[in-house]
Parts: structure tokens; C-alpha cells; sequence
């Protein structure tokens, strides 16, 4: 975590307008609203468009097979040091297959022995991305498995992720009550 305290407060039940405490039930029918949205509940109009595209990146339309999906997250929220990002999507890519050896090795990186040709490619673009806004020649042409659409959807996420992750780490954030920090983004 950048912060240890927000810049921008998640808005509590009592700061909600009736608009935004429609919004917000009607998006997660009785379950917990994170502080990521309550801090982006106040920009309405913002969040509105960010679930719409936040959205598709989390759903089927895109193409990237949902396991793979949040190894490219991780690696995005871990090289942006994202504490936040990363403790959410630790339990969504567990829900998804990941195993706690292969977390271990989206911090470890493309070289990590748990990862195939493929993920291997797929974590490089995600450092290439995060570093140069940019896939390599060689990367791209390892990520010849994937279809047009997957690389862009590849892109997309990472792109998608970047923007997640400096507005965690800019507004500071902090870790919902159910979510641990991991020790080697504590700072």
C-alpha cells in the first residue's frame, strides 16, 4: 500500500444520494460494496462508465480465459504495487484456479517455473506493457497462440488495470475488512 490512509474516503450508507444507493444495489444485489467503488461513488457519472467497461474486461465477451485473465491482473497490480488491486484479485484468481504456488510466481514473474510457454509470453507482455506501453516484436510473435481479439483483450486488461491501479494507490484506497496486505507491496 502506497497509503496508509485515503485521500478520497469511500462514502459511508449515509453519504449515498438516492441515486447512487440505487446504483449501487442494483450492482451488488446485497453484497458488499468495496471501497473502490464507494470511493468512485463520488464521481457518479465516472463510475458509471467505469462498471461499464470494467464490466466487459471481468466478463465472457472478453476473450481471455478467465485463469489467464487474472494472471495478467496480478501481474499488472503487482508492478504498479498495487496492494489493494492485488489482495482483491489473489481471491478472484483463486476462484478462478490460480493455486497459492502460482501467485507466488506472478510476483516471481515470466521465468517462473510454474508458467507455460504461453503464460510465460502473456506475463512479459505485462511488463512490457507496464514499463514501455509497448509489446515487443519477439513477445508478440510468442503470443502468436492467442487470436487477434485475445491480444487486444490482452492489452485492454492490462490497460484497464493501470488506470484500477493508480487510482488506488493515487486516492490511497484502503483494504476492505475480509482482505490482507500482502507484506511484499507494504510499502
Amino acid at each position: 500500500m502506497r497509503l496508509n490512509k485515503s485521500r478520497i474516503a469511500p462514502l459511508a450508507d449515509s453519504e449515498l444520494d438516492p441515486d447512487m444507493k440505487d446504483t449501487l444495489a442494483k450492482n451488488f444485489n446485497g453484497r458488499p460494496v468495496y471501497n473502490i467503488f464507494r470511493t468512485l461513488a463520488r464521481a457518479p457519472k465516472a463510475y458509471k462508465s467505469f462498471m461499464r467497461w470494467g464490466g466487459y474486461i471481468l466478463s465472457d465477451h472478453n476473450s481471455i480465459a478467465p485463469r489467464e485473465r487474472e494472471i495478467i491482473i496480478l501481474r499488472t497490480g503487482f508492478n504498479w504495487k498495487s496492494g489493494y488491486e492485488w489482495a482483491q484479485h489473489v481471491r478472484i484468481g483463486k476462484e478462478c484456479g490460480l493455486t497459492d504456488l502460482e501467485i507466488q510466481h506472478i510476483k516471481d514473474g515470466p521465468l517462473a517455473p510454474s508458467w507455460t510457454p504461453l503464460e510465460s509470453a502473456m506475463i512479459r507482455a505485462v511488463d512490457e506493457l507496464t514499463t514501455d506501453a509497448f509489446i515487443s516484436e519477439q513477445t508478440w510473435g510468442e503470443l502468436a497462440e492467442l487470436t487477434e481479439k485475445q491480444r487486444m483483450d490482452l492489452v485492454m486488461t492490462v490497460g484497464q488495470y493501470t488506470q484500477v491501479s493508480m487510482m488506488l494507490n493515487s486516492f490511497g484506497v484502503q483494504l476492505d475488512d475480509d482482505l490482507e496486505l500482502d507484506m511484499d507491496l507494504a510499502k
